[in-house]
This record gives C-alpha cells, structure tokens and sequence, in this order.
C-alpha cells in the first residue's frame, strides 16, 4: 500500500506536464503561473495560516531562505516550464525533468564540493548522451550545428532550478514542518509573481482554461505534495525517489492519449540512456563512498 503514495504523485506531476502543454494553447503562461499558486494559497490558507501566525517570529528569521526557495521552486522552475510549453512536446519536457536528479549531482559537486563516485560519473555521461541524442532528434551533430530549441533549453534551465532548490531545501533544513514549509514558499511566490504575472498579455482566463488551472493548483500543488510526502515518510526518501524515473514514462503515455503526441526512436533511445544513466546515479549516491569532499 506505501508504495501507492509515490506512484500517484508522480502520476499527477506526469499529468500536469501534460496540463502544462494544454494549458499553452488557451491561457498566458505568466497568468498562469500566479493563478497556479494563488489557488494553492486560497486553498491552504484557512489550514495553514494559525500555524504561519503562531510561528512568524521565527518564520521571519528566515525569511531570506523560504525567498531563494520560492523563486527557484514556485517561481523559476514552474513559470519556465509553462513558457516552455509553448515550443516544446510534452514528452520532451517529461524527460528532461527526469535529468533534475543529475542536475543536483552536478550542482552539488560544483557549489558544495561533493565527491561523487565513479560509477555516479559514468551514470551522468550516459545520461548526457541520451539528452544529446534525444535534443538532436536523433543527430547528435544537430545540437552542436544549430543547438536546442528554446522550449528545451527553458525546461533545462526550470530543472537546473529545481535541482539547485531540492539541494538547499536538504541543506537549510527549515524545522517547521513540511506543510508550513510549503505554505510560506507558495505565499512568497505568489508575491515574486506578480512582476511576472504584469508581463502576460491577458489576465483572462477562458472557460476551459479553469479546469488546468484548478488541476494545477489543487492536485499537482496541494495532493501530489501529500501523497509524496506520505511515500517518503513510508518507504524513505531514497526508495521514494526511485519513483521519480517513471514520470517521463507516465508523461509521454499521457500525452500520447491526451493530445496525440508520437513518439519517434529518439525518444525511446534518448530517454533511455537517460533513466539508465540517472538509476545509475541514484544507486551510486547510495554507497559510503558517495560523500562530501
């Protein structure tokens, strides 16, 4: 049964990748990267907002680190995947998110000095291969010719901020508990939003738009988060985060199904040298030998 808890909240985050393509075609991708969190926030808020008061004499001590948080994870990352949606595939985006956990080994060897192990590094070329492979559709010389297109590269930068928050979210280690966590970073994000939000050319937001927005804002934001913590608290972060590596297979079957998405040979023999070589790393990072320098 824990087993089930990681596995829907991959299922959802794979879904609202696909939202996320959806979405790109009926709302602006500034509007709905406040709308997203704002939602969270309405919804949290009658729950949360004791707790906020209760703890805001310490929460303001703070205050400097839930700001990185939320501009790396509410901000960076979420706003950059919706303008990524609009010149990329769904299936691409799932699979360069499954790189997020290489992108923290790299981050983490660069900024923290952690030494990684040598089967870690040959897991990170393999994984580099698959994304050269799989940007250049098949040719790996295209992507050294005329590089990536945008919607690539803004879902690579997204991920690279994604890694970069998990990483200090581990470090800083803020003691007021998951949901308070999340609460104050999705408050701050709203507010850094809003420059964000003034650049869409409408804040309209259509009938059918609501539906993505509200799966955004409630089941991606708010039930995902539950049912991941859940796993993590049931099975431990490391078996949870194996899991993970089915959201590209969970995001490119949806967006077959959803919006007719085909899958080509680059996909198949780019994503898998990537999951190959992100397993490896995972599995790697599990040894003692694996530790800070």
């Amino acid at each position: 049964m824990a087993y089930w808890y990681p596995l829907m909240a991959v299922l959802i985050w794979a879904a609202n990748t696909v939202v996320s393509k959806a979405a790109a075609a009926v709302i602006d991708p500034a509007a709905i990267s406040l709308y997203r969190w704002l939602i969270a926030a309405l919804v949290l808020t009658p729950l949360l907002l004791p707790q906020l008061l209760r703890h805001w004499a310490q929460i303001r001590q703070d205050w400097a680190k839930f700001s990185v948080l939320a501009l790396l994870g509410m901000v960076l990352y979420q706003s950059l995947a919706y303008f990524a949606a609009h010149s990329t595939s769904a299936t691409n985006m799932g699979v360069i998110c499954a790189l997020i956990p290489l992108l923290g080994l790299l981050l983490n060897t660069i900024l923290f000095r952690f030494r990684p192990t040598l089967a870690a590094i040959i897991g990170a070329l393999l994984s580099f291969s698959g994304v050269v492979y799989l940007l250049g559709q098949g040719n790996p010389l295209a992507v050294l010719a005329a590089g990536i297109n945008l919607g690539d590269g803004l879902m690579l930068l997204g991920a690279s901020a994604y890694a970069l928050y998990g990483i200090l979210l581990r470090r800083w280690a803020l003691p007021y508990g998951h949901w308070l966590n999340l609460y104050v970073q999705i408050l701050l994000g709203v507010v850094l939003l809003l420059p964000v939000a003034a650049t869409a050319k409408t804040l309209v937001v259509v009938p059918q738009a609501w539906v993505l927005l509200l799966f955004a804002g409630i089941a991606s934001s708010i039930l995902a988060s539950f049912c991941w913590m859940q796993g993590v608290q049931r099975l431990g972060s490391e078996r949870a985060a194996i899991f993970m590596n089915l959201l590209p297979l969970f995001t490119a079957l949806i967006a077959v199904l959803v919006l007719n998405e085909q899958l080509q040979h680059f996909h198949y023999l780019g994503g898998g040298a990537i999951l190959a070589g992100v397993l490896l790393v995972q599995l790697a990072q599990w040894r003692p030998a694996s530790r800070p320098g």
